[in-house]
């Protein structure tokens, strides 16, 4: 019984409520945003909580193959 109620707290939170995500930009123009500001390619895009604002995270693999992140505001979409 104990093994059981720990399992069920175990996957509560693991698969719980996810917070809200209210993004004005989308992934895409994220992506995008961030791909025109290294002129490197988009590897991939995360959503993420920066100070508690929401940003996308997006990895670039820059021209001179160093591998970047940049942070994309999910409200304004501006590169930070």
């Amino acid at each position: 019984m104990r093994r059981s109620l720990f399992l069920v707290a175990v996957l509560a939170m693991l698969f719980g409520p996810a917070p809200a995500w209210s993004a004005k930009v989308s992934r895409d123009e994220a992506a995008a945003s961030a791909q025109r500001s290294t002129g490197g390619r988009v590897l991939s895009v995360d959503k993420a909580d920066q100070s508690g604002r929401e940003v996308y995270r997006v990895k670039i693999l820059t021209p001179k193959g160093e591998v970047r992140i940049i942070l994309v505001d999910a409200e304004s979409g501006a590169v930070q």
